[in-house]
């Protein structure tokens, strides 16, 4: 399953969905109260991921999170990545994948998804790029097509991007232009 992700398989990806609990974290939940005793749940997320994130949409690729669960975590990560959060209720995610099918006109064969648990598992057997991070249950592993060797949390999504971007031929590119933009020279003639 370690093999490289087939470029002709990897071009016909518009969408990448990421799980939230397991895949941008190390499935570590965080959870207490304040003096004040509002509940108050934390997560950890790899900044490496994010720059993953940021490479794919910079691919033009939509990425969207998809959690099982509501977590206001997710909702601030989101935010600063400026992704769509669907949070579903009950683990519940392929409505979500219908409404984001329908809304950008895609096919299940479209759409990667990253996933780690039972729960991923009705999605991960629809969409034309099942993906497993590290430290996924079984299930998941034999539904995947590729697995990170980075366990969820850790920078598997980044491991994941490099790899699609990669089989896509746009990595070197991708890397290229964003040092490019973070090189700091100051054109003289602009305000």
């Amino acid at each position: 399953m370690r093999d490289r992700i087939a470029p002709d398989r990897a071009e016909r990806v518009k969408m990448v969905a990421l799980d939230v609990d397991g895949v941008l974290t190390d499935n570590g939940v965080y959870i207490g109260t304040t003096e004040g005793g509002e509940k108050v749940e934390l997560k950890r997320f790899d900044i490496q991921d994010g720059l993953g994130v940021h490479m794919l949409k910079r691919a033009g690729l939509i990425v969207v999170l998809i959690s099982g669960r509501f977590s206001e975590a997710t909702e601030v990560r989101a935010s600063e990545l400026e992704l769509e959060a669907f949070q579903a209720p009950g683990g519940a995610k392929i409505p979500a994948f219908e409404e984001l099918i329908e809304r950008y006109e895609l096919t299940w064969e479209e759409i990667a998804f990253l996933g780690d648990d039972l729960a991923d598992l009705p999605a991960m057997k629809r969409v034309g790029l099942p993906i497993a991070v590290a430290n996924a249950v079984a299930e998941i592993r034999a539904e995947a097509i590729w697995q990170t060797t980075r366990p969820g949390g850790s920078g598997a999504v980044r491991e994941f991007a490099e790899e699609l971007l990669t089989a896509r031929g746009e990595w070197a590119r991708l890397v290229a232009e964003y040092c490019r933009d973070r090189e700091g020279i100051r054109d003289d003639t602009e305000e």
